[in-house]
């Protein structure tokens, strides 16, 4: 499902503006990264997509719909938005009952309930907290439970705002796999992320944002190597980034394979 925004401002009130002439193009069955310090605008921009938000000029073209003139009801059959906290969206006294939630209420038959089901709880490696209450569940473990609640809606496009937030080793592996799975499914990823070590292993096409613009889209190797653009948006390199290029080492070399792909040739060379 392709995401199209033509020249989207937003502002508070119509007084304190924290998006200004934003153009962007989401192809269908992308996995694409946001990044960009706090208060960039990049959950304002999100939230317009998903409809949570209507944006003061321009347009928002989902799929060839205009979706300004939508209820948000309409835009989240096909934006399924996870939030930061889960404590935002948790209601249910049971792991299973959040989950199932979204497939009631949108009237899915009986198969497709079980089947949209069975695969969030899959994806998410929640198996076995099913009868658990959400909230007395570690807040690394909750924040599945909301994937798996949206995952559940079947929408052709989620976001996932700050997922690694709290995460451990584990976790991560979690969510590095989901990804790959949803990409299977034909799914739209858009992420919201602080974690450049989790941008740089998954994601190849990467947004950054700073003063309510974008500032530049591209891959990995174009993001993660202009310092100056990192620098101007108060961000960093991944750490293995950063060490090539304390080391002198004129390379693209952004992630640990990366790192060790280049070690091994170059003592190749050596020898």
């Amino acid at each position: 499902m392709s995401i199209i925004l033509e020249n989207i401002g937003y502002a508070y009130e119509d007084r304190f503006r924290v998006l200004d002439n934003i153009n962007l193009e989401i192809k269908d069955n992308e996995n694409i990264a946001i990044i960009g310090r706090n208060g960039a605008g990049k959950t304002t921009m999100v939230k317009l997509i998903c409809g949570l938000l209507k944006p003061t000029n321009g347009n928002i073209i989902i799929d060839d719909i205009n979706i300004k003139t939508l209820t948000t009801a309409k835009v989240a059959k096909n934006v399924g938005y996870v939030f930061q906290n889960p404590d935002d969206q948790i209601f249910h006294n049971t792991v299973y009952g959040e989950i199932a939630f979204a497939p009631k209420v949108l009237k899915f038959d009986e198969a497709k309930t079980k089947k949209v089901i069975d695969q969030a709880i899959e994806i998410t490696q929640i198996s076995d907290i099913l009868d658990e209450n959400p909230y007395e569940l570690p807040l690394s473990v909750r924040k599945f439970v909301t994937i798996a609640s949206v995952l559940s809606m079947d929408t052709k496009v989620i976001i996932l705002d700050e997922p690694t937030a709290g995460q451990d080793y584990n976790g991560i592996k979690i969510l590095e796999n989901m990804l790959i799975e949803l990409k299977k499914l034909g799914k739209t990823v858009i992420t919201i992320t602080h974690d450049m070590e989790f941008v740089a292993n998954n994601f190849d096409n990467i947004i950054i944002m700073a003063d309510k613009k974008i500032l530049k889209q591209g891959n990995k190797e174009s993001i993660f190597g202009d310092i100056e653009l990192l620098n101007k948006s108060n961000l960093k390199q991944p750490v293995i980034a950063s060490l090539a290029h304390q080391l002198g080492i004129k390379s693209d070399i952004i992630k640990m394979d990366d790192f060790v792909d280049f070690i091994i040739k170059n003592k190749v060379v050596h020898e």
